[in-house]
């Protein structure tokens, strides 16, 4: 790959008539791009940086078919951009450096390079290294797109040289938008093919989608060309449903839809129904919604709603996450299946849920106060002079394993977030806490 033998952006944004749908449909400019107000509204963060043709490196972080990649390609038409686009499932250091170079003579001759990786979370460190000298000098500006947690999946120095945009997906009715865009553009969309669509039918398919424009506008070519194969010139729901096949009929907007279910699968665990919550994830997975997805939530589960009365939940979660991934569609199922019925059936707290959810509002309303210096480590001579560590009590050295010292800060002195309940393993909890309660009065006395 030559970064002078690419394709100049504005003939590569010209999809041939055989592409998909959704590639002919892609917005080219940012009065055509659809969601994202968060990020694109007037004022606000990604416009600005847009329209003051900020350099700087990002990180486009959601769910598939948010506009990613689109996004990328309407900055690099609007800042006048060379724009090379890299897949980090086929890419290496090699095709890399390759580029790197290339980018660097351009540099010297005026021209501005962005580079596109999309997946760039699956580059491993010493790959997302060979980035780090070129963004750094600016020889090229990178963006990257990633469905998976940037903090995680980005080595740290590349990640603090970027800004993160989070994306969100589209709601249900900017995708209808975006569908009858489709529908009507004779040049790159449907609308030479003289078939309409009822309102039922296109919100069918957006619901369909969970958000993902991607999608949605290539199940609307699948379905218009049924329609047309049956020589019908009105879009129904019963054709979008036929053309859809089964999923639709567990998604669609007059049944429960995606977040209703997940929310009654939450419900119905956190109520100690096991067979209400089998029922709602069987419809989730029987819908074809992504597995992952499901697992992710009763991961979410067993930390909000069951926390520490049965702490060994979390590790079934984490094992039946891993199992579903190791085992695939339909075996892994079952894994989740028992996850489910465990979360159920087990004690329930949601203490450490809303101990944190304290702790979050304090940090949020309270100052920011330094540790205490009893608290402080002292390796250095100069830090003992300033009573680093002054007072300190070490546990282990005193009756009971306890000492009677303030570890908070002075505004929030005795301040209580963690109120164990008396379910299950946390009943224990409670009579430890009670225990160091009583060790402390003692010593006070």
């Amino acid at each position: 790959m030559s970064l002078f033998d690419s394709t100049p952006l504005a003939a590569a944004s010209q999809a041939p008539r055989q592409a998909p749908l959704a590639e002919r449909m892609r917005p080219r400019t940012l009065e055509e791009y659809v969601g994202q107000e968060h990020l694109l509204g007037p004022g606000k963060p990604l416009r600005v940086a847009i329209e003051n043709d900020d350099a700087t490196s990002m990180i486009f972080w959601g769910p598939p078919g948010t506009g990613k990649t689109t996004l990328a390609k309407i900055i690099a038409q609007r800042t006048q951009s060379t724009f090379i686009e890299f897949s980090a499932v086929l890419s290496g250091i090699k095709e890399i450096k390759q580029v790197m170079a290339d980018a660097e003579k351009a540099s010297h001759m005026g021209s501005r390079t962005i580079l596109f990786v999309d997946e760039i979370h699956r580059f491993n460190k010493a790959q997302q290294d060979a980035f780090l000298p070129y963004v750094e000098r600016g020889t090229i500006r990178l963006i990257g797109a990633t469905t998976e947690n940037p903090s995680f999946e980005i080595i740290a120095a590349l990640l603090s040289r970027c800004r993160v945009y989070t994306l969100k997906s589209l709601t249900e009715e900017q995708i209808v938008s975006l569908l009858r865009r489709a529908l009507t553009d004779p040049d790159r969309g449907l609308g030479s093919w003289g078939i309409a669509a009822d309102d039922d039918a296109l919100t069918t398919i957006a619901s369909y989608s969970s958000g993902d424009a991607r999608n949605s506008l290539n199940a609307l070519e699948v379905a218009v060309r049924l329609a047309q194969g049956r020589k019908e010139h009105l879009l129904t729901k019963d054709l979008a449903a036929e053309a859809l096949q089964q999923r639709v009929l567990l998604y669609d907007k007059q049944g429960e839809q995606h977040y209703d279910i997940i929310s009654a699968l939450h419900k119905s665990v956190r109520n100690s129904d096991p067979d209400a919550a089998l029922y709602w994830m069987g419809r989730m997975l029987e819908a074809g919604e992504d597995p992952m997805y499901v697992a992710r939530r009763v991961v979410r589960m067993a930390v909000e709603d069951i926390g520490l009365a049965a702490p060994e939940a979390l590790n079934l979660c984490l094992s039946a996450k891993d199992a579903m991934h190791f085992l695939g569609h339909p075996e892994g199922e079952l894994a989740l299946a028992q996850a489910v019925v465990y979360l159920a059936l087990a004690p329930k707290s949601n203490a450490v849920y809303m101990a944190y959810n304290m702790v979050r509002g304090d940090i949020q309303t309270t100052a920011a106060e330094p540790v205490p210096l009893h608290l402080r480590n002292a390796p250095t001579k100069l830090m003992k002079e300033l009573d680093y560590g002054k007072g300190y009590q070490y546990a282990h050295d005193v009756e009971g394993r306890v000492a009677d010292m303030e570890c908070l800060p002075p505004s929030l002195a005795g301040r209580r977030y963690y109120s164990p309940t008396h379910e299950g393993r946390e009943k224990l909890l409670a009579q430890r806490m009670e225990e160091i309660a009583r060790i402390k009065a003692d010593k006070r006395k």
